[in-house]
This record gives C-alpha cells, sequence and structure tokens, in this order.
C-alpha cells in the first residue's frame, strides 16, 4: 500500500524490505543480560548518538558534526571499547560482533528497538521511538518496520533470541523446533536461508542413519559406528545417532570399560583417560528411560565440556537405570568414536562399612546415602542363629552371636522415577566375633605394711592386669585391645602384694585380657604417704611435751596421736591419749606441744593422705615413746624434844611416779657449812644415800642424819645420779627449810 510500506519511508532505491525476526547472534542471551545489567534499553545507546538521534533503517550512524553523521564500523567501536565510562565492556563486545559479521549490530539493534515498539500500543509508538533516541527523520520508517514485522510473543522471542546459539552448537533438532515457534513467511531472509540450511542437513542426517542401520544389521560395526558418528557430528543432538553409537561402542562382557561408572552414595563417580587420538576436550552424557519407557538423554551438569580425569553426577535419576557416554569434541563438535559405560541401576549401597566386634556382638557403622529411603539388615551366614538386630540410621548391632565368622546382608530402599519402590543389590558385609574376657567384677586392696595387696573377684578364665591409667579411666565393661593398654603395674614388691613408691597417689584399675581382647575393670585408689623423720618429744612442766620433726617434703598436713604405751587412745587434750592435724605453716611458726599429761604415752606422727577414700600405705611409722612424769620428793623433818633433849633429825625422800616401770637414779643428799649450798654432788659432804631400788619399792624412805655430818650450821641438798637422772624431775623444797643448826 503506498505510503505505508516500510520501503517508502526510507525514500532509497535500495530500501530494506526485508525485516529481522531474529538477532541471529550466537551469545544473544548473555549480552542482553549484560545490557539490561548496564541500565540500557537497546544495544543503540551504547553508542552515544542522542541527543541528535540515532540511525538504523539504512545502516547503523551516529551523529557527526551539525549535520554529518558517522557509520558505526570495526574501529568506531574499537574506540568506543577503550574509552571511559560503564558501557565500554558492551562497546567491546559489540565491536567482537562486528568482527564476526559486519551487519550483526546493526542487525541486533533494529530487532530490539522493532520489539519495543511492538510492546507499545500503535498510538504511542511514533512518541516511544523518539524517546528511544531515534533520529527524528527514521521514526516514521522504525514506527511502519514494528507494524509490518510480524509480532513475537514471549516464546516465540525466546526462540528467535536462540536461534543462532542452537546452530553453533549443531543441535539441528533443537534448531528445527525452534523454527516452528516463528512465523514460516516473516519476511526475513537469512532466517529463510536458515530453514533451507536445516533441511539439507537434517537430510544428510538422516542419510548417514540409513546408512549406519544398513551397515549395522550386515555386521559391520565400524562401518555403522563412522555413519552414526558421521550423523552425530552432523547433529549434536540425535538421539537415534548416540544410541546407534551406544550399541556399537558398548564394552563388552567381561572388559573393563574405558569410562567407569561407579556408584557411590550420593553421586556417580565417572572416570576416564584421554585417547591418544582425542583432542582433550570431552562432552558427557547421562542415557536412562522414564517410568514410561521413554528414552531421554541429559548432559552431566558442569561436565559439558570438561577434561578427561573424574567427575561427579549429582542429579542422576534414583532407581533408573543409566548409561554414561563421553564424547570427544574439537571445536564444539564431536571429534571421534565415544567411550560408553556399563549399564548401572542408581541404587546406591551404604558407603564405607566398619565393623567392630565386643562380647557376643557385632557393631556395624557406615555412611548412609542422603536420599535412601530405609535400609534394611539381614544375617546371611552362618543361618539363623537367634540374633537381635537393633538398626540405626548410622548402623547396626548384631547381638547373641556365638564366636566365629558371621555375614550380613545390607539392602537401601529408594522410590523410583514413577514412584515405585526400588531396592540396590545389596551389600554384604562380614565380621568375626572374638571370645572376649570374662569382666573383672570387684577390685578390692588393703595395706599390708609398706606394700598393699589387692584381691578381685571375676575375670574367670582370663589374665588380670593392674594398670594406671595415664588419664581418665575408661568405664568398667568398656572393650579395649590389649595393645592399647598401658603398661602392667610396675612397683616393686611381689604382683600381688607391690610396694608403692612414697609419694604414689594413683588410681590402680585391674583388666581383663584374653588374648588380643581385654574389658576395663573396676579400680581403687592408692596412695603411699612420705615418712617423717626425726621424731623426737621432751616433757615440759604443767604436762606438756614439746615435739620435734623434720617436715617430709610435699606434705601437705600431718596427723599426730599420743597414745598409752598398751595401746589404748582417747580423744584430744585427754590423759589417756588424743589426735592432732598440722599444717606445715603452723608448725614452722610455733612447732608443736602436745597436752600429753604426767603419764608415759606414745607419739606417733603420719603424713594425712591427699586422695579421699584412697587406701592409705604408711612405708615406716614415726613414733616414739615418752616417759611418765616422774619426780622425787625430799624435806627435812625437824627432830622433837624429849626430856629437855632433841631427837635426831630425819630426811624424807618421796617418789612421784604414775604407773612407773623400770629403773630410778640414785638420791644423794650433800651437807656444807656457812651460808652457801652446795653446787654439786662433790660440794660438800655426802650425809644420805637413797638407791632407786628402795624408792621404787618402797616409794617413800626416811632416813636419819649424822650427828656430825659436819659442823653445825650447815645447808643441805639434794642430787640425782646415774644414767636415768635426766628422766626424773627433782622437786627441792625451800633452801631455808635445809639449814640444820
Amino acid at each position: 500500500m503506498a505510503g505505508q510500506e516500510f520501503g517508502y519511508h526510507l525514500g532509497l532505491p535500495r530500501a530494506l524490505s526485508g525485516l529481522p525476526l531474529s538477532p541471529l547472534v550466537p551469545g544473544y542471551g548473555r549480552l542482553a543480560a549484560d545490557q539490561h545489567a548496564a541500565g540500557l534499553r537497546h544495544l543503540g545507546e551504547v553508542l552515544g548518538a542522542a541527543p541528535a538521534g540515532l540511525r538504523v533503517l539504512d545502516g547503523l550512524y551516529v551523529p557527526d558534526g551539525p549535520r554529518g553523521r558517522r557509520r558505526v564500523d570495526g574501529p568506531f567501536l574499537d574506540r568506543l571499547a577503550q574509552g571511559p565510562g560503564p558501557c565500554a565492556p558492551l562497546a567491546t563486545k559489540l565491536a567482537a560482533l562486528h568482527r564476526r559479521d559486519p551487519r550483526a549490530p546493526r542487525r541486533v539493534v533494529l530487532y530490539q528497538l522493532i520489539g519495543l515498539l511492538q510492546d507499545q500500543p500503535a498510538s504511542r509508538r511514533p512518541r516511544a521511538a523518539a524517546e528511544l533516541g531515534v533520529h527524528p527523520d527514521e521514526t516514521a520508517g522504525l514506527v511502519a518496520a514494528a507494524a509490518l514485522r510480524p509480532f513475537l510473543d514471549r516464546r516465540a522471542r525466546d526462540a528467535a533470541e536462540s536461534l543462532a546459539d542452537a546452530g553453533e552448537l549443531r543441535r539441528l533438532h533443537r534448531l528445527r523446533a525452534l523454527l516452528d515457534r516463528l512465523p514460516p513467511d516473516s519476511g526475513d531472509r537469512e532466517v529463510a536461508a536458515l530453514r533451507a540450511w536445516l533441511a539439507e542437513r537434517l537430510a544428510a542426517v538422516d542419510g548417514h542413519l540409513r546408512a549406519g542401520r544398513r551397515a549395522e544389521d550386515e555386521g559391520e560395526r565400524e562401518s555403522a559406528g563412522d555413519a552414526y558418528l558421521n550423523a552425530l557430528r552432523e547433529a549434536a543432538d540425535d538421539h537415534r545417532a548416540l544410541r546407534g553409537l551406544v550399541r556399537v561402542h558398548r564394552p563388552e562382557s567381561g572388559r573393563r570399560p574405558l569410562l567407569h561408572a561407579d556408584l557411590r552414595p550420593d553421586h556417580v563417580e565417572l572416570s576416564w583417560q584421554d585417547r591418544d587420538d582425542a583432542p582433550g576436550g570431552w562432552r558427557l552424557l547421562r542415557l536412562c528411560r522414564t517410568d514410561r519407557g521413554r528414552p531421554v538423554v541429559r548432559g552431566v551438569p558442569g561436565a559439558d565440556p570438561t577434561a578427561a580425569g573424574t567427575v561427579a553426577d549429582e542429579d542422576a535419576p534414583l532407581g533408573a537405570k543409566v548409561r554414561y557416554v563421553a564424547l570427544p569434541l574439537r571445536d564444539g563438535r564431536v571429534a571421534g568414536p565415544p567411550l560408553v559405560s556399563r549399564q548401572l541401576l542408581v541404587a546406591p549401597e551404604v558407603g564405607q562399612p566398619v565393623l567392630t566386634d565386643g562380647p557376643g556382638r557385632i557393631h556395624c557403622t557406615w555412611r548412609r546415602p542422603r536420599k535412601a529411603g530405609d535400609v534394611t539388615v539381614e544375617q546371611t551366614e552362618p543361618g539363623p542363629s537367634g540374633a537381635r538386630l537393633t538398626l540405626r540410621p548410622d548402623g547396626f548391632t548384631a547381638t547373641g552371636l556365638p564366636a566365629g565368622r558371621h555375614a550380613f546382608r545390607v539392602v537401601c530402599h529408594y522410590r523410583g522415577p514413577g514412584g515405585a519402590p526400588v531396592s540396590s543389590p545389596g551389600l554384604r558385609v562380614t565380621g568375626t566375633v572374638h571370645p572376649w574376657p570374662d569382666p573383672v567384677r570387684t577390685l578390692t586392696a588393703r595395706p599390708d605394711g609398706a606394700a598393699v595387696r589387692f584381691a578381685w573377684t571375676g575375670a574367670r578364665d582370663a589374665g588380670v592386669r593392674l594398670v594406671v591409667w595415664p588419664g581418665q579411666a575408661p568405664a568398667p565393661g568398656t572393650e579395649l585391645r590389649t595393645r592399647d593398654l598401658p603398661p602392667p603395674l610396675d612397683w616393686p614388691g611381689r604382683s600381688d602384694a607391690p610396694c608403692p613408691p612414697p609419694g604414689t597417689c594413683a588410681e590402680v584399675a585391674a583388666v581383663a585380657v584374653l588374648g588380643a581382647r581385654a574389658l576395663a575393670g573396676p579400680a581403687v585408689a592408692v596412695e603411699a604417704v612420705h615418712p617423717v623423720p626425726g621424731l623426737t618429744a621432751e616433757r615440759l612442766p604443767d604436762g606438756q611435751a614439746r615435739v620435734t620433726l623434720d617436715w617430709p617434703d610435699g606434705a601437705g598436713q600431718l596427723a599426730v596421736t599420743w597414745t598409752a604405751p598398751d595401746g589404748t587412745e582417747g580423744t584430744g587434750g585427754t590423759e589417756s591419749g588424743g589426735a592432732h592435724t598440722l599444717t606445715a605453716h603452723a608448725y614452722r611458726r610455733g612447732g608443736l606441744r602436745l597436752p600429753v599429761g604426767p603419764r608415759a604415752v606414745r607419739i606417733r606422727a603420719a603424713t594425712v593422705p591427699r586422695m579421699a577414700g584412697a587406701v592409705v600405705v604408711v612405708p615406716e611409722t614415726a613414733e616414739t615413746l615418752l616417759p611418765p612424769d616422774t619426780a622425787i620428793r625430799y624435806e627435812l623433818l625437824r627432830p622433837q624434844r624429849r626430856l629437855l633433849r632433841r631427837g635426831p633429825a630425819l630426811l624424807r625422800v618421796s617418789l612421784a611416779a604414775p604407773g612407773v616401770s623400770g629403773e630410778l637414779p640414785e638420791f644423794v643428799c650433800v651437807a656444807r657449812s656457812g651460808d652457801l649450798r652446795p653446787n654439786s654432788p662433790a660440794d660438800g659432804t655426802t650425809v644420805l644415800r637413797v638407791s632407786g631400788a628402795d624408792l621404787a619399792r618402797h616409794g617413800t624412805v626416811e632416813r636419819e642424819l649424822p650427828a656430825s655430818a659436819c659442823p653445825a650450821p650447815y645447808r643441805l641438798r639434794g642430787f640425782l645420779l646415774g644414767e636415768h637422772a635426766v628422766s626424773v624431775r627433782l622437786e627441792e623444797p625451800s633452801p631455808a627449810s635445809l639449814v640444820v643448826r
């Protein structure tokens, strides 16, 4: 219609009659995403044509001077890419696009502008074209182009923008499906050429497939493989050619395939090596069928392309039988025959099973597959034994087992693609129950002088090892290995009565041992305290005794007791005995005094144990015997008058000693004339002697003083003589009462 056609508005003899139905640019999706991320409505805004306006109808131009214009070519885009600003990365991509196809930038910009105008109502399109930065001279022509080119909905636009990618990847069947979404007669000559090229290539693919089937039917596997390979090179997404290659190249029975597919608890692990003729890039495909039997081909995520080595497929459908194909690539196209794995049921078994035995028991742990719905276990060998199986998410425990070898079958259960239950083939695990010792039931210990005697119950037909654990002792009944036990108790002495060294504080445990296996038993605390050296005692007045000793190393407190020589004890502070706890600080500050009373006492000192409830061993007992408080008194008895005469003077000697035993010293009385008292037994005249035996026998002895002992007046004084004199106290009367006139 004159005046309405697109070419009429151009006013040029070679006006464009075909409008772009598709950008036909590989990677257009990434390019458009970068454009939207930069905040641009269309890629023409990268060129900086505003405000004078962008020309697109008869070529891609930007303003140059007041009236001139400049074509957007390679040098222009290169300078734009090297300039500042956020659009420089997009200009770089446009420059690369221009080098590949000089017409591509204009085609992309025109495609985007027409799409933006078609999204607007017809009445608003002229204004929208101006707002998009189109030159005023071309606004009407662009509006006519938007009305002339077929409208594309969202599905059709996605197809149009994906044509180039599908063609570049040689995905011909996808390309055909995309073209079927577009209008059949759009006037776009390049899209029409693409349709013709596609029909020609698909016809070639069908020819290769027919040749492959004929060769396969005739048993020519190599020729069939070449034909299927040629078909796959033409159409990378032709599943018929792929299945033909799989049939021809699948691994023979009994031979290990070059593409290994191993089932792991959470994925399928694929491993292979580069061939001599392989370029190094590979495409991995997974082949399976739906629950309705329809074949499905999927690429392994993250493996297109990939290098040879190891790849994990974490999306393999549970319960399905899958096969994997590795296609060697060169420049994105298949470059040689594929590597084909064996068919594999995606029903993983439990991973890393570890079996340990105990008394009549096998304990198994495993790594459960993440997608397993259930795990069951059954005992298969040696047959029904009355064993009790207890299942846990991470394993099982079988109890009541006799000694010997036992086998179990572990099966994982899944839901298949159609919801039907699918079971794994099952994993056979074996373990051996070894003979275990009878445990030690009780352990007791008692001190025996410097030794400690141990006794226990249990451990029938097993050895018992006494040990000291270096850290926290295991609980009784803990299952152990003999090689992991600490060394046996190394205290000197006999094995049943070892002597712990002074200062020992230890938890001694009994372990039942049978061969390589052991069971932890109970423990008792044993402490061997340090002896107290240098213990001596001397009496003080008023029933006190001063105790001296050498404080033992490492001792915090000492327990001091005193008892009667016959061993009877009393409470602290009584005459019959007592006890006192002494700290090192208190002893060093004030010494030690004890209220022992006048009687003979036996004083003992021992280190206070540090472990509560421990069996205490005292290697040596520190003790000393303090004699009773023995005293000898004497006094002068004045003579009485008898018929105008005085009788002889008497000297009374008395023994004051509670429960005295043993020998006593001799008492000697010495006289000296004058006013001075005798200073020693030799300082004067001996006037009286009383033996210790007489004092012990009579208790009190009275003797007359000689009439002519020495010239009067004289003074008397008593002394104690003999080896026992230091242990007996002499109580003297007043010196004035010992003067004889």
